[in-house]
């Protein structure tokens, strides 16, 4: 009974058996290439954005300040953009389908968002515990900005935290230590 197909009067036909043996070489199309991402990307590739807004949608979100209730990120990079909206109880991830050189911040700015960035995002880090930071669009954003990003609950405290790295960052005039 085995040996029949889930109508029961024909054979099943035979399977092929994996080829036995070294695996086929690197450069072989039968074999998927694959690319670790933080090697995929050079440096600087992608620009990060952080929006801020939102209304108070849900009645805990009232305790937050009018304007910066909820974050996302916009991300540029060669292909286009990628917005990455923590929404309540769901992660939205979408490659709108803009012409090239769409100014995105621009749009959202002028919908009446406050929009800090470009940022370059850090380079992945591991390290031995698990940060302990309750995930929220906040834990989201700063994810996306790597090991760098400053720490904050609330998204109008990140705002802050990176609006002041955005000041620090443009004081620097010249990364060359002074002689005297």
């Amino acid at each position: 009974m085995s040996g029949l197909t889930p109508q029961g009067n024909e054979p099943a036909p035979e399977e092929a058996a994996p080829p036995r043996g070294d695996p086929p070489p690197p450069s072989s199309p039968s074999r998927g290439l694959r690319i670790a991402p933080r090697h995929l990307l050079a440096e600087g590739a992608q620009r990060v954005w952080i929006g801020f807004g939102g209304r108070a949608d849900r009645l805990w979100m009232r305790l937050l300040r009018p304007g910066f209730r909820h974050c996302f990120a916009a991300i540029e990079d060669e292909r286009g953009w990628t917005v990455v909206e923590p929404l309540s109880g769901r992660l939205l991830v979408a490659r709108p389908d803009l012409v090239p050189g769409f100014d995105l911040p621009g749009f959202y700015r002028r919908a009446g968002l406050t929009v800090l960035g470009p940022f370059d995002p850090g380079p992945p880090v591991c390290s031995w515990l698990p940060d302990m930071i309750p995930l929220s669009c906040v834990s989201i954003c700063r994810s996306l900005l790597g090991a760098g990003a400053p720490v904050a609950l609330t998204p109008h405290g990140f705002y802050r935290k990176l609006e002041k790295m955005a000041d620090d960052r443009k004081k620097v005039i010249d990364s060359a230590p002074l002689r005297a």
